[in-house]
């Protein structure tokens, strides 16, 4: 089989593509591309991205490099009673927003809230 050179195979893959209702561009100065799922997040560093666009008006992209993935935790949000930041503010003498703020960094635990505000230093 005889070798094709690099220019005329480009030109063989633009033809192809075209009859197949392809357009394609790579891009440049690409940095980084960032995946995010419910439970991850993927990073591809310094990848080399392909754009292939479709006649009905749709891309396709190509991301060909190293990965670095990692896992999201996820973040509940818990609502704090009005009753507990109020009892929390005056068993230390704080105002109501860093009662509610000690509740929220110790999942509304009453007990550890009121620890945490004795042991900060005044």
């Amino acid at each position: 089989m005889p070798s094709i050179s690099p220019r005329k195979m480009r030109r063989l893959q633009d033809r192809m593509l075209k009859k197949m209702g392809l357009a394609m561009e790579e891009l440049s100065d690409v940095d980084k591309v960032i995946i995010l799922t419910s439970s991850k997040r993927i990073e591809i560093l310094n990848p080399t991205v392909t754009k292939f666009v479709l006649q009905q008006g749709q891309d396709i992209y190509q991301v060909i490099g190293t990965t670095k993935i990692e896992e999201i935790e996820e973040v509940e949000e818990i609502e704090i009673p009005e009753e507990d930041i109020m009892l929390v503010s005056q068993q230390v003498g704080c105002d109501y927003e860093t009662a509610k703020k000690a509740l929220e960094s110790t999942g509304g635990d009453i007990a550890q809230a009121i620890l945490l505000l004795k042991r900060r230093p005044v």
